[in-house]
């Protein structure tokens, strides 16, 4: 096991180099320029011209790669650990990497418990009522949600229950007086903020697991072993629960690491719409700036993110099931 892991995590590295390295290339051969959003049009051109010299965007393409590696003076890159200064925020890009990525994770961490808590559970009700009334309208909820996009059902929320209804908080992650509130109140405020966008990412992934668990469901409930503890005058209850739902889970495990990925992407937008300040507005905003270092930032953790994602889903699987071995 590992080996296994070692193997993997040692394979990854070319990989993430090589995505950082592509997104390096790409974003400077895309329109535009990073000063563009901070020069006046009847500024002093000698005073433009040093402002690009500042940030490094007068050198040529490849210098400007070799010192972001740090293999080049003054040594301050990549493989020293170092990102820079964000271009639009002036502030080193690691602290607001780490600062946005722990919004993110809560965000997509409470959109995840939402996927297998509602998708497992209804997904369980569709198979046991196969081909009935309830499995049909379950059948056709979740194709529903899972094709709804996830700007249209965000701005639906908004409308209906923040502006509409008043019940909870449109934007952001905390309240104005939030420096006023005691600590139950600080969590409860949060978590009246965190609803509906954790709503939006979960509801469109946990329609899918729906689907998952009922073919799932269905294909253990067709087992031996289960017409065998049948046999045995085992309740219904204990055979679903106790025997079949332990085994129709394991497929899941795959795909709660194929979901992070989509958890992500969806989260971009989901952050952007609610102004939540995490990995996906803030990547959203450093693309509009040009923020070069804050651009190639995001997307490593996002990278690394999806490729421990992968990684857990495998050794879980594994360890849940020891017919598998990895090698």
């Amino acid at each position: 096991m590992i080996v296994y892991i070692l193997k993997r995590l040692a394979g990854a590295v070319p990989l993430t180099f090589g995505l950082l390295t592509l997104t390096f290339f790409l974003i400077r051969l895309a329109p535009g320029d990073p000063t563009a959003m901070y020069i006046d049009p009847n500024i002093d051109p000698d005073a433009a011209d040093r402002m690009r010299e500042n940030l490094g965007l007068n050198d040529p393409l490849m210098v400007q790669y070799g010192k972001w590696l740090g293999i080049i003076p003054p040594f301050e890159g990549v493989w020293q650990g170092e990102f820079g200064i964000s271009f639009s925020k002036h502030r080193p890009v690691f602290d607001i990497v780490l600062e946005s990525t722990g919004n993110t994770l809560l965000l997509t961490g409470g959109a995840l418990c939402v996927d297998l808590v509602v998708g497992v559970l209804i997904g369980i009700v569709a198979a046991l009522n196969r081909e009935k009334k309830m499995d049909h309208i379950i059948t056709v909820g979740s194709l529903f949600f899972y094709s709804m996009p996830h700007f249209w059902l965000a701005l639906m929320l908004i409308l209906i229950f923040s502006l509409g209804l008043g019940w909870l908080p449109a934007s952001q992650m905390h309240s104005v007086n939030v420096d006023q509130l005691s600590t139950p109140a600080y969590i409860g405020d949060m978590i009246s903020h965190m609803i509906m966008p954790v709503f939006v990412l979960g509801i469109a992934s946990a329609a899918s697991t729906v689907r998952y668990m009922r073919s799932s469901m269905l294909e253990v409930i067709k087992q031996d072993y289960i017409r065998t503890a049948r046999a045995k005058g085992l309740s219904e209850r204990k055979v679903i629960y106790r025997h079949a739902l332990r085994n129709a889970l394991l497929p899941l495990i795959t795909i709660i690491g194929l979901s992070f990925p989509f958890l992500l992407s969806g989260a971009v937008i989901t952050e952007v719409i609610f102004a939540w300040p995490g990995m996906g507005r803030v990547t959203v905003d450093a693309i509009f700036a040009r923020d070069y270092p804050l651009i190639i930032a995001n997307t490593l953790v996002a990278g690394v993110m999806v490729i421990v994602g992968n990684l857990l889903a495998d050794v879980l699987y594994a360890l849940a099931d020891p017919r598998i071995k990895l090698r």
